[in-house]
This record gives structure tokens, C-alpha cells and sequence, in this order.
């Protein structure tokens, strides 16, 4: 990993101290890092809502785009989408320096005008599109191996969950004492639902 991306993580680490702020996914010389930043942002009325912001910064980062997934409790999947796509255009004019921070920053102070946005319709035409516009997009398909699973209905929910909040469709099978999860979707999101399950 280059120098000035660890100083960023470094960086970013303590930035985001508070409990549950911060948290590395996966590190990896051949895929990169993965990691979670939970933030607040200010939506309409002035309430705060909370961000989940899982970026994955490829080895050649920053180069390249990061990898971005928004998730949160408080906005719809079309608005968490508007997020990433506003994220990923401010991204382009921030390539070859460390943006994560930045990144951060810039949706916390712009929150509302992008749910604005969404309201209107004016962001939704371009959603489906940005799917494919990083180099790393695609469709991908990936078979996972579970050992064994303790509370079978919590962890299925929590599959779901995961595989709602990233997009994926798939299947959960049970074949005798082997548990296999068949995932298929957005190639970033495949990554990161493979380094949390």
C-alpha cells in the first residue's frame, strides 16, 4: 500500500474516533482496503441523519475512483443512490490526491441540496447509470462457503439485509450441513459483502 494512502487511513482513523465511527473491512496487496466511516449529515429540518459510507480504495487509488456504498436507515434506496453518484462526481475532481476526508465533508455539508435533488427528480436520471460508469463495475457472481451459523434466522435477516443495502440478488441454501450463499451483482458490492460475511 502506497505511503499516502496509509497516512490517509491513519489520518481518517483519528478523525473518526467516536464509537463505532470507524472500522477497516478488509486489507488486501491485490484488492485494496475496504472500510466503513458512520457520519451524520444534516437532511431537511435541520435533523440529523445518519450516513453508513463503506468505500474500497483499489491499489492504484487514488488514480483511480474509490468504490463507494451509502446506506441509511433514514433515506430511501433512490436516495442513498443520488448519495454515491454525487460522492463519485465530486471524486472525479479530486483524482491523484487522498479524497476520502474530503469526501466526507463535502456530503455532510450538501446533504440536503442532494436530497433536493431527489426529491425533484432531477438526480434520478443518471442512478442507473452510475452503476457502470467505475472501471471495477460489472456484474459478478460469487459463491460463499459459511462453517456454520448459530442463530439461523437472525443471520438469514441479516443476509437479507446486507444483500438489500448492496444491491445483490441471490440465494441462501442449506444442503445437509453445507451452507452456501450465490450472490450476484455490482462488482464493488460483491467485494464488501464478501470481506463482512
Amino acid at each position: 500500500m502506497a505511503e499516502p494512502v496509509q497516512e490517509e487511513l491513519s489520518a481518517l482513523a483519528a478523525i473518526f474516533c467516536g464509537p463505532d465511527e470507524w472500522e477497516v473491512l478488509s486489507r488486501s496487496e491485490t484488492d485494496g482496503t475496504v472500510f466503513r466511516i458512520l457520519a451524520k449529515a444534516e437532511g431537511f429540518m435541520d435533523a440529523d441523519i445518519s450516513l453508513q459510507l463503506v468505500f474500497h480504495l483499489p491499489v492504484n487509488y487514488p488514480s483511480c475512483l474509490p468504490g463507494v456504498v451509502v446506506n441509511s436507515e433514514h433515506l430511501t434506496r433512490a436516495q442513498c443512490l443520488t448519495v454515491k453518484e454525487k460522492l463519485l462526481e465530486q471524486a472525479e475532481s479530486l483524482l491523484s490526491e487522498p479524497m476520502v476526508h474530503e469526501l466526507v465533508l463535502w456530503i455532510q455539508q450538501n446533504l440536503r441540496h442532494v436530497l433536493k435533488q431527489t426529491e425533484t427528480g432531477s438526480g434520478s436520471e443518471k442512478c442507473t447509470s452510475t452503476v457502470s460508469t467505475t472501471a471495477d463495475d460489472g456484474l459478478w457472481i460469487t459463491l460463499l462457503h459459511l462453517d456454520h451459523m448459530r442463530a439461523k434466522t437472525k443471520y438469514v435477516k441479516t443476509v437479507e439485509k446486507w444483500a438489500s443495502d448492496l444491491r445483490l440478488t441471490g440465494r441462501l441454501m442449506f444442503m445437509g450441513k453445507l451452507i452456501l450463499i450465490l450472490l450476484q451483482g455490482d462488482r464493488n458490492n460483491i467485494k464488501i459483502c464478501r470481506v463482512t460475511t
